[in-house]
């Protein structure tokens, strides 16, 4: 019983976040008149996806117990690079796709590469290259546009049937345990993939454990024989893997590319805001990718609710847009500071990894 309450006790602000999840998307569903549909939550898993993967992103080199500030601008730069490049044949959109990911790794080791051997703090090496980042989006897409292949661009932003139907798979005669799972939507089945294929086995293998114990306290793991560097540039080579997935989807979602500047910078502060709202500690050391999708899920079901408040109750006021971006900043902040919490109540800093 006391080992139980002590788990709980470590996953607590994970806990918190999708207590607040459930409420927010709760209220959402109860208000939308489609609330529950499956369009519904094809519609929310797409515009919770792109996020999602930027905060894993983000959930890394917090795990070393640093800031990735370019996590935002490489989703941006993929997703133009994806512009010029998803189009074709099959094969075609194959090596469009590999190369896309290999430029995410390219950037992510790059910075790595900064922190590990040019000795320079994660958030002033990230927050250089991504204004480098920045600079190639703009040159790949001066001005938005390009095009992305069509039906790959429909398959992936709606529900396996609609993958199927598209590239006729079974010849139209769907086998009956396909259609038992055809309504799901195609971002949730990636990102259950990415977390199965990706995050999971590097969180587990060594590396990834040095991540986590570099965060508790790098001269201890250090001196325990963790390979330091090799930790940290693995660290960043997946965050950049991670936004350039992003980049990759989000490219399919819009079905073109757009160097956007401010979209950049605030993909990378909610993905920050994520990371603490799901219970990751930004001290590093503790915490992890998928309570990192659970804390988007809470920053989108929020903005989800504001809006179904019918203007014509006493909250009609929420509904206005021009004063949504105070609401969400105020609700955010409250989450954030309930995220954080736990850092104000611990009495040793070791508590936190404990």
């Amino acid at each position: 019983m006391t080992a139980l309450l002590h788990r709980l006790s470590r996953q607590g602000g994970l806990l918190l976040a999708i207590g607040l999840f459930v409420l927010f998307y709760g209220l959402y569903s109860y208000q939308h008149p489609r609330g529950g549909s499956a369009d519904l939550i094809v519609q929310n898993a797409n515009e919770t996806f792109t996020l999602a993967l930027v905060a894993m992103a983000q959930t890394v080199p917090v795990l070393l117990g640093g800031l990735d500030l370019s996590v935002g601008p490489l989703m941006t730069m993929v997703n133009c690079l994806a512009s010029h490049l998803l189009t074709g044949s099959g094969w075609e959109l194959a090596l469009g796709i590999l190369l896309c990911l290999a430029a995410g790794l390219l950037a992510g080791f790059i910075n790595g590469a900064l922190v590990v051997y040019g000795r320079i703090q994660p958030i002033i090496a990230t927050l250089a290259t991504g204004a480098v980042l920045i600079g190639i989006a703009l040159f790949l897409r001066p001005t938005p546009g390009g095009a992305v292949d069509s039906d790959l661009s429909w398959a992936a932003t709606n529900t396996l049937f609609d993958v199927a139907d598209t590239y006729g798979w079974w010849g139209g005669d769907l086998p009956g345990w396909f259609q038992a799972i055809q309504s799901i939507p195609v971002p949730i089945i990636l990102i259950v993939l990415v977390v199965l294929l990706v995050w999971l086995p590097f969180k587990n293998s060594v590396t990834g454990r040095g991540c986590y114990a570099i965060g508790s306290s790098e001269q201890a793991a250090f001196m325990s024989g963790v390979a330091i560097d090799r930790s940290k540039l693995a660290a960043f080579t997946l965050a950049g893997f991670f936004a350039a997935v992003a980049g990759v989807y989000l490219a399919l979602q819009t079905g073109s590319g757009n160097a956007d500047t401010p979209m950049a910078g605030a993909y990378t502060l909610n993905s920050i805001a994520a990371v603490v709202i799901g219970g990751t500690s930004l001290f590093g050391g503790s915490g992890g990718a998928v309570a990192s999708i659970v804390g988007v899920m809470v920053l989108r079901a929020i903005s989800f609710c504001f809006r179904v408040v019918p203007e014509d109750s006493v909250l009609g006021f929420l509904a206005n847009p021009l004063l949504q971006p105070l609401f969400e900043g105020v609700i955010l902040l409250a989450a954030v500071s309930l995220g954080a919490a736990r850092v104000f109540t611990v009495k040793n800093r070791l508590q936190l990894f404990g």
